[in-house]
């Protein structure tokens, strides 16, 4: 039987991975869909485990001083850093490899 969920009770977006709420739990990897108000930022962090990979499926963001719009993927890799800034309404989707859980460090840190 099929399971139903919503993206609206996943926290942040995040709804593959070993963290609650997820509807499908593994380690193996993260999986997000994340909508992003216009002027929405996230500060600059990195992974030392993990890769991650974002797709901009709708509108346009801003990382590291570079304009990204719906389409493009962008590989981050372990230990580069980066920040987000959503120029435009934004939807990305995530998947971050292996899934890391506390593996989010902030410059500074």
């Amino acid at each position: 039987m099929m399971k139903v969920n919503n993206l609206d009770n996943m926290v942040r977006g995040w709804l593959v991975g070993n963290f609650d709420p997820a509807v499908y739990k593994t380690s193996d990897v993260e999986f997000a869909v994340q909508r992003f108000p216009a002027g929405s930022y996230e500060e600059r962090h990195m992974h030392k485990v993990a890769t991650e990979i974002t797709v901009i499926v709708v509108g346009q963001a801003e990382m590291n001083g570079t304009s990204y719009s719906a389409g493009d993927i962008i590989v981050i890799e372990p230990n580069e850093w980066t920040d987000f800034r959503a120029i435009l309404d934004t939807t990305t989707a995530v998947l971050k490899i292996p899934g890391t859980l506390n593996d989010k460090y902030l410059k500074g840190e």
